[in-house]
């Protein structure tokens, strides 16, 4: 691992303000369950929840190819390696969940 700057470093503001705003439409979704709301309604917000998130984990490994993956591909050998398996691995999760 990489110790210094992040490669989210520049795009920090704005995943700070996404994440803020899924935590807001998760308080929305507990509110509709408490609230008894309909079933479908709090479905279609999970979803949108779900792509929010999403949305933040793409930033994430756009930003962690950019920086950590070149960085180590630059330094080559087992170091460049184990972070493309590590992002291959990354990705698999993403693409499974």
């Amino acid at each position: 691992m990489f110790l210094g700057v992040n490669g989210y470093e520049s795009n920090k503001a704005d995943l700070r303000k996404r994440l803020s705003r899924v935590e807001g439409q998760v308080r929305g979704i507990a509110r509709m369950v408490d609230e008894d709301k309909y079933c479908i309604d709090i479905l279609t917000q999970v979803s949108a929840a779900t792509k929010a998130l999403e949305t933040v984990a793409l930033s994430l490994l756009s930003d962690h190819l950019a920086h950590c993956v070149a960085q180590a591909s630059a330094e080559g050998g087992e170091v460049a390696a184990a972070k493309v398996r590590e992002a291959n691995e990354a990705i698999a999760r993403l693409v499974r969940s």
